[in-house]
């Protein structure tokens, strides 16, 4: 019992030589100590206002400049809704002007794209790469867009792994069984068949109900057959 008691008496004193040395540390760094919390403080007050009275506005500006974009982009006029029409600037100049915005995020999708229509693939990527907005509809077209920027170029692996990517962003049985069916079509183009035949079972095992699903049983086979 006595044992007992002085190691109650032992930790009691540890905690209270533990709490008398960090009293003396804060008396002897109470001018520093104050430094650094009012530096904190400033930082957090700092990150507020810019969020508050500079990204907010340019936000709301943006939204407002791209729209004749959007419209363009939506109606084909895709060298408008890139460059600009004179009086509303295109997505290039979008991302130019307000570069911090989540509008110039979106720019770089739409960027993308109509590189990708126009058959430059390196810039199509480029862009595409820069968009990085959760959305579970957009960002997975997004990737899905680099593969096609991929296989266009030739680069079937690079290509396989983005439709990978776009298939797990967002699971759903409308893009994912689709993305799983380019990567697998772009990894036996590569002659990883392996890839390839888990890209297809993955069709068969998740998404039976799929359209994907109605050939899967046949590419399968076909790969399953020059093992």
């Amino acid at each position: 019992m006595a044992k007992k008691t002085d190691n109650t008496e032992e930790k009691i004193m540890a905690v209270e030589e533990a709490l008398s040395r960090s009293e003396v540390f804060i008396e002897r760094n109470q001018k520093l100590l104050g430094i650094v919390i009012g530096g904190l403080a400033l930082l957090v007050l700092a990150y507020f206002g810019f969020q508050r009275f500079y990204l907010m506005p340019q936000e709301k500006e943006a939204q407002s400049q791209m729209f004749m974009a959007e419209k363009y982009f939506e109606q084909d006029s895709l060298k408008l809704a890139l460059n600009g029409d004179g009086m509303y600037p295109g997505f290039l100049g979008i991302i130019d002007d307000y570069g911090m915005t989540k509008s110039a995020r979106l720019a770089h999708y739409y960027a993308g794209i109509i590189y990708l229509n126009e058959g430059q693939f390196e810039e199509a990527i480029s862009h595409l790469k820069k968009f990085k907005i959760k959305d579970a509809l957009v960002a997975p077209m997004a990737k899905g867009a680099i593969g096609d920027a991929y296989m266009e170029l030739g680069k079937t692996t690079e290509a396989g792994e983005q439709y990978l990517q776009a298939a797990k962003i967002s699971k759903n049985d409308f893009t994912t069984p689709v993305f799983l069916q380019k990567a697998a079509w772009a990894f036996e183009d590569a002659g990883d068949n392996k890839k390839a035949l888990a890209a297809y079972e993955r069709i068969r095992t998740e998404f039976p109900r799929s359209a994907e699903a109605r050939d899967v049983e046949k590419f399968i086979a076909k790969l399953k057959g020059q093992e």
